[in-house]
């Protein structure tokens, strides 16, 4: 076993031998994380089957694990800093395997809920530590590409999640979903504890347990209620009351934290131009991002008819393409000649064009859909790194698992609010084409379950396919502006530094 010593962040990182080896574990263990939260997608109608699984507690199945994760991000983060960021992630990793474990085991809903909100915990914790431990063990001259492979993972996960899914489903229980985390976990657990040098931040000092409460307690409430609002209605008296009582919970933690002398945030990042930039572009890019792959995940189920876990297979050269742009290092090469700003502003412009591509020609065969998701994971694979990097690189290396827990955090709330949002944009455009006679129906299957004949099937079709192009334009102009208004930050927060 490698021996390490704990080291603060004071020196500059001496390239190990083993660093790559070290990205590799990094990386899957961000793989499983992700892939969490699309693999069970295909397990609805198992799951309700098997356990007799009413349909809140199927969302609640898939709910627990994305609302415990973006709670803790930011409490995972600072963790990582005070107490050691290899430690952390080992802990992470237990904890993941752990959870992973009591899912696949499960026997009942409340068994399977409860084991995903551990898996949730351990998830927080895995999504910060790899991130500021690739940031302690690469230097300058390599972090932009090691980041480009971490950003890549994410998009692996979101596009394989379905058809491994649905692969597994097709042989085995659905508790292999669960169970074969597990030995995955056991191996990144195995190499990460010999491979993996400490680190920690040179403050030390206790977690602020009263910031980590209100922290946790008011992104919970946000992240459920920006989850929730289509379904259960924007204006009903639950969601609003929820967000409120959120939005003034993380109010309260924002007062407590200006008044410690430690606190796990400083909210002294945010009169950072550039820190500002960054996680405004976060935000920006993810809601328009995420948002309109999910609408065209939606487009390939109910449009043209494939399940989901085949819908999720031709979604892959998508997530192929960002993977092999940034392990082959051509992205890092791209960041460092045009800048970030100017990576951000051309990605995105990509991702929206490949969009744009996809809706305005459609076509019943794959090329057109292929081109788009070419073009589309040329623009991602360039932006996504190039925002990491500058959320990272806007606050003292001391602080990466404090910035790490911020990028996610963003991350997920711009992912929740762009499903959500442009969700709400397609059920809107849905209800107002409907044919009278289906008028009221709350979903597609729900309408076409109503329609009496094949012309009035036909005629809920067309207007679900029309729905859907209306959100993935409003999808693509979201991720251009989202994209431009970024990169103009950073330029402007760069130009403020450089005078």
């Amino acid at each position: 076993m490698t021996s390490v010593q704990p080291a603060t962040d004071t020196a500059t990182p001496v390239r190990l031998p083993q660093r790559w080896l070290i990205l590799a574990v990094l990386c899957v263990a961000q793989l499983v994380v992700v892939l969490d939260n699309t693999v069970l997608t295909v397990a609805v109608p198992v799951l309700t089957t098997e356990l007799g699984a009413s349909t809140a507690e199927v969302q609640w199945m898939i709910n627990a694990y994305a609302l415990v994760l973006s709670g803790l991000l930011l409490t995972a983060g600072s963790a990582a800093d005070r107490y050691g960021r290899r430690r952390m992630l080992l802990a992470g990793l237990v904890l993941f395997g752990a959870g992973s474990l009591a899912a696949g085991l499960a026997s009942t809903s409340g068994q399977l809920i409860a084991a995903r909100a551990g898996m949730g915990v351990g998830g927080a914790l895995l999504v910060t530590s790899t991130l500021a431990v690739a940031m302690q063990v690469f230097d300058a001259a390599e972090r932009s590409r090691a980041i480009g492979v971490w950003a890549a993972t994410s998009a692996l996960g979101f596009a394989i999640g379905p058809p491994i899914g649905g692969t597994i489903l097709a042989h085995l229980p659905w508790g292999a979903i669960f169970l074969m985390n597990v030995p995955i976990v056991l191996v990144c657990l195995l190499v990460g504890r010999a491979l993996v040098p400490e680190s920690r931040g040179p403050a030390g000092g206790r977690l602020d347990v009263p910031g980590a409460v209100l922290s946790t307690a008011g992104l919970t409430a946000v992240v459920w209620a920006i989850i929730s609002g289509p379904e259960r209605g924007w204006t009903s008296t639950e969601v609003i009351g929820v967000a409120i009582v959120g939005v003034l919970v993380l109010g309260i933690f924002v007062r407590w934290e200006r008044r410690i002398p430690h606190p796990m945030l400083d909210m002294g990042f945010f009169r950072d131009q550039r820190f500002v930039g960054a996680i405004s572009g976060v935000v920006l890019i993810t809601f328009g991002a995420t948002g309109a792959l999910f609408l065209l995940t939606q487009h390939l189920q109910f449009v043209r008819g494939y399940p989901a876990w085949e819908a999720g297979l031709r979604m892959a050269p998508f997530a192929l393409s960002i993977v092999l742009l940034n392990v082959s290092g051509v992205v890092a090469g791209v960041i460092r000649r045009l800048g970030l700003a100017v990576a951000i502003a051309v990605g995105m412009t990509l991702l929206a064009a490949g969009l744009a591509l996809v809706t305005l020609f459609p076509s019943d065969g794959y090329a057109v859909l292929l081109a788009g998701l070419i073009v589309m994971g040329a623009g991602c694979a360039l932006a996504n790194p190039a925002i990491v990097e500058a959320v990272m690189s806007a606050i003292p290396a001391a602080k990466a698992g404090a910035g790490a827990g911020v990028d996610g955090t963003m991350t997920e709330v711009g992912s929740s609010l762009g499903i959500a949002v442009l969700g709400a944009v397609l059920n809107a455009r849905f209800a107002a084409l409907l044919p009278a006679a289906v008028a009221g129906a709350g979903s597609f299957p729900a309408a076409l379950a109503a329609a009496r004949d094949g012309a009035e099937r036909e005629a809920v079709t067309v207007a679900f396919a029309s729905a859907l192009e209306t959100g993935q334009l409003v999808g693509a102009a979201a991720v251009l502006i989202g994209g431009l208004v970024a990169a103009g930050l950073l330029h402007r927060a760069d130009r403020t530094i450089s005078t």
